[in-house]
């Protein structure tokens, strides 16, 4: 319950032990009522919002944190460990490919910062660079675009290795990058999570001969 200050603004000649009693009774939803309505900017702000104040946030914008994923680990392979013979599961012809995750917290609050700045996006280079900024920014990673001129595009990824739930986040498309109609052709990324590859070049997030990295190819589903 919430401190009531109403009965201490009752004047002197009505100070009544019943009388002030019966002000804090009726005052008191009205301040419990005010107390919670201050509680919910913070209560819903991206940056401090947990749990089902998130998933609110997210269906806002547009999104939830339900998340497809490719399977990995589970059926079996020829020499990687773990599903190797005698290990993995045999993959039968309607077994899925992939399947379904909750993002925890702090990786939906990525992607609802990076929908939130799609929402606003006009479209253009510069503001997908914008929008990798508003949910990446922290980690040190580099984006660079290469418009093929044929409604196609290539992003390569530098500074960062992205993890397992990134790269679905990117293949998926969950991470708006590209305008409507125009496809993204692949991702460039990089392996040791410092700069690219690059002949002759030397620039942010790219380097090269035996400093930048070959990247590792990323093919997003259409």
């Amino acid at each position: 319950m919430a401190n009531n200050d109403y009965p201490g603004l009752v004047t002197s000649q009505h100070q009544q032990p019943r009388f002030t009693a019966l002000v804090a009774v009726l005052t008191q939803p009205l301040v419990d009522a005010q107390t919670l309505l201050a509680s919910l900017p913070a209560a819903f702000d991206v940056d401090t919002a947990v749990g089902v104040q998130l998933d609110a946030v997210g269906l806002w914008v547009g999104i939830t944190r339900v998340l497809r994923m490719p399977l990995a680990g589970v059926y079996f392979a020829w020499g990687v460990s773990g599903v190797g013979w005698s290990e993995g599961v045999w993959k039968g012809p309607y077994d899925p490919e992939s399947g379904l995750t909750s993002l925890p917290d702090d990786v939906f609050r990525r992607l609802i910062k990076a929908r939130i700045a799609a929402n606003a996006w006009n479209g253009s280079i510069p503001g997908a660079y914008d929008v990798w900024e508003s949910a990446f920014a922290d980690t040190g990673s580099i984006i660079m675009i290469q418009d093929n001129q044929d409604m196609s595009m290539v992003v390569g990824i530098a500074g960062m290795r992205p993890d397992a739930v990134t790269q679905a986040l990117l293949m998926g498309n969950y991470i708006p990058l590209k305008p409507e109609g125009v496809r993204v052709s692949w991702y460039a990324v990089t392996q040791d999570g410092g700069p690219l590859m690059a002949w002759g070049c030397q620039a942010d997030g790219l380097d090269g001969w035996g400093a930048g990295s070959w990247p590792t190819v990323l093919r997003p589903t259409e």
